[in-house]
C-alpha cells in the first residue's frame, strides 16, 4: 500500500515539473543586427496591450495572439518600419485598445473625461443638497419673531422626555 502511494507521489511530482518546464518554453529568442533594434523591439512589446489580455503588455503575455505579434513586431523591425509605423499597423487591425494612452477622440470622450465630469457632478449634487437643507431651514423661522423663533429652536432641539407606544 505505502508503494502504491509512493508511485502517485512521484508521478504527480514529474507531471508537475513538466508542466513548469512547457510553460518557460515560450522565450522568445530573436536575433537583432544591432542592438538599437533589440531596445526598439522590446520598447514596443512592452509599449503595447495583448488584445486578448486584461492589462498585460505583449511582452509579459504567454497568449497565443501574444507570441504572434511579438513575431510581427520582429518581422516590421527587420523590415525597416518605423515605430509609428508598426503602431499604427496594429491599431488599425486591433483598435486603440492596443494602446496603453488611446487618443482623444469622440469614441474616447468618456473614457478620458467620464470620471471627472462625475466627480464633478457629485460635488455639484453634494452642493444642492446642503444648500436646500439651509434653505429649507432658514425658511422654517421666517415671519416670525425673534422670541418666535427661538422658542421654535429648543421645541425642535429638545427630544421627547417620554416614549408610549
Amino acid at each position: 500500500m505505502k508503494h502504491l502511494t509512493w508511485r502517485r507521489v512521484c508521478a504527480a511530482l514529474l507531471l508537475g515539473l513538466a508542466l513548469v518546464s512547457t510553460a518557460h518554453a515560450a522565450i522568445d529568442t530573436y536575433e537583432f543586427k544591432t542592438e538599437a533594434e533589440r531596445e526598439r523591439y522590446r520598447h514596443l512589446t512592452e509599449e503595447l496591450r495583448c488584445p486578448k489580455c486584461q492589462n498585460q503588455n505583449i511582452a509579459d503575455s504567454n497568449a497565443p495572439i501574444a507570441l504572434d505579434l511579438r513575431a510581427e513586431i520582429y518581422k516590421k523591425i527587420e523590415g525597416g518600419e518605423s515605430d509609428q509605423q508598426i503602431i499604427d499597423y496594429l491599431v488599425a487591425r486591433y483598435g486603440n485598445f492596443v494602446l496603453y494612452k488611446p487618443p482623444v477622440t469622440a469614441r474616447t470622450l468618456v473614457l478620458w473625461y467620464g470620471p471627472a465630469a462625475l466627480l464633478i457632478g457629485g460635488f455639484v449634487l453634494l452642493a444642492v443638497i446642503v444648500l436646500g437643507k439651509r434653505r429649507r431651514k432658514a425658511e422654517r423661522y421666517e415671519g416670525l419673531s425673534t422670541d418666535e423663533q427661538q422658542r421654535l429652536a429648543a421645541v425642535l432641539n429638545q427630544a421627547p422626555l417620554d416614549k408610549k407606544d
